[in-house]
């Protein structure tokens, strides 16, 4: 079986690693891949947003079966893009992504459904932030609500940090 994992992250080496430990694959073609799967797979360098450059290499490596581990281009619809060309994929569709690539949609669905989770609000400027710190305790964690790479977490101890923080978000910080 030839396998494709696309991602460059850690988390794509522990796969790659379990792949190649396996022995169920022939090949193994990571997109882009990095330094440790280089030495147990065949890194190809391109852009993770490019379905259709990936499609390429998939059929020209013919690939079986294709593990995506980056969270971008899942968000971004890969897994649906994969699927509807008749191409075997592990991860979640386009909006099953959105629980990790939307914290405000993840938040929204879990009081929708009487899931529990912490008290939250959508601000989208610095009056709804002012507001929200009127009604609640210290601290308070402030989430960029679109991908931000595992930086996008502030713990606010201060009304000042949390506004600080807020700021930034709102300029851009994490293209949320």
């Amino acid at each position: 079986m030839n396998i494709a994992l696309i991602g460059s992250g850690g988390r794509e080496h522990a796969l790659c690693k379990k792949v190649y430990d396996s022995k169920l694959s022939n090949k193994i073609i990571c997109i882009p891949g990095n330094a440790g799967t280089s030495k147990i797979a065949q890194n190809i360098d391109i852009n993770i947003l490019d379905f259709n450059k990936i499609l390429q290499v998939i059929k020209t490596n013919k690939i079986n079966l294709v593990i995506v581990g980056s969270e971008e281009p899942l968000v971004n619809g890969i897994v649906d893009f994969l699927t509807k060309r008749k191409i075997k994929v592990i991860g979640p569709n386009r909006y099953a992504a959105k629980l990790e690539g939307s914290k405000a949609f993840m938040k929204s669905l879990c009081k929708k459904n009487n899931i529990p989770t912490a008290n939250f609000k959508v601000c989208n400027n610095k009056s709804d932030v002012i507001n929200f710190l009127k009604r609640n305790k210290l601290p308070i964690v402030v989430k960029a609500s679109g991908l931000a790479a595992g930086k996008g977490v502030t713990i606010g101890k201060t009304r000042s940090e949390i506004i600080k923080a807020s700021n930034e978000i709102f300029r851009g910080k994490f293209k949320s």
